[in-house]
């Protein structure tokens, strides 16, 4: 049988929810509304990466020189597993949690945001390759294939090194990307992108911090994740239907019944 179309909620509704069987041709646009409400969806796990990435960044053991480092992972390999664990998660919810900035951002700032929104995802995806490079440097340290010297050889090794101040630079720029384009947009309230521009012009200082107070910066860039997810999430409840700013036409105002 050839799919009836849904006259009720045509105009309002984007082409892919245009179609349906049986009886979901008689689906109304407040019963579409609530199908196509991601926005909460996207900023929760915008939210929960922010946290998980804060929560790892804390939580990661570390040593002043490579034979430190070496003995943490073998007194704490539960922990050091643990904490890439969580920056894996991070990864992908904050690559999920991405359309939810790109939501606040449609009008000025769009290509700016989309631009950093791109470099955006380079970094959080790297994230993912970093806790699989130490989740692999842990198997190295517990099979007992590499020592201090090694350890320093291998941190000098070029494509390492690449990879690492890539994955940096594009996790820093993407943020200061971002927070020029809140700015312009100024749909976010101005602390918003001030607390992400701190954290970015953190990354010269913090080597001159103590360990705690390096490690806290990251604090930063949860609560400035925080405050985009809740200003979204706040956007999308207050927009009276799925184009946001239209009047409803009368013939399709019908209540959710």
């Amino acid at each position: 049988m050839a799919p009836r179309r849904c006259h009720r909620a045509t105009r309002s509704v984007p082409f892919r929810h245009r179609w349906c069987r049986g009886r979901r041709a008689g689906l109304t646009v407040c019963d579409v509304n609530k199908q196509l409400d991601w926005v909460p969806i996207s900023a929760a796990l915008l939210v929960t990466g922010a946290m998980a990435l804060a929560s790892g960044a804390l939580l990661t053991p570390s040593g002043s020189s490579a034979s430190e480092t070496i003995r943490v992972v073998q007194q704490q390999d539960a922990r050091w597993l643990v904490v890439a664990s969580i920056y894996f998660v991070a990864s992908v919810a904050l690559t999920l949690g991405l359309p939810s900035v790109l939501y606040l951002l449609d009008g000025r700032g769009r290509v700016l945001g989309a631009v950093s929104s791109v470099v955006l995802a380079v970094g959080f995806i790297g994230t993912a390759g970093y806790a699989m490079l130490m989740v692999f440097f842990r198997a190295l340290v517990k099979v007992g294939v590499i020592h201090s010297g090694g350890l320093d050889a291998v941190t000098k090794e070029g494509g390492l090194e690449v990879f690492l101040y890539g994955w940096i630079a594009a996790f820093y720029l993407g943020e200061l990307l971002l927070a020029l384009a809140l700015f312009r947009a100024g749909t976010t309230p101005r602390w918003v992108p001030t607390v992400l521009l701190l954290h970015v012009l953190s990354l010269p200082v913090s080597s001159l911090l103590p360990g705690p107070a390096s490690k806290a910066t990251i604090l930063l860039l949860a609560a400035g994740f925080a405050g985009i997810a809740i200003t979204a999430v706040n956007r999308s409840a207050s927009s009276p239907g799925v184009n946001a700013g239209r009047p409803m036409p009368p013939a399709l105002a019908r209540p959710c019944g």
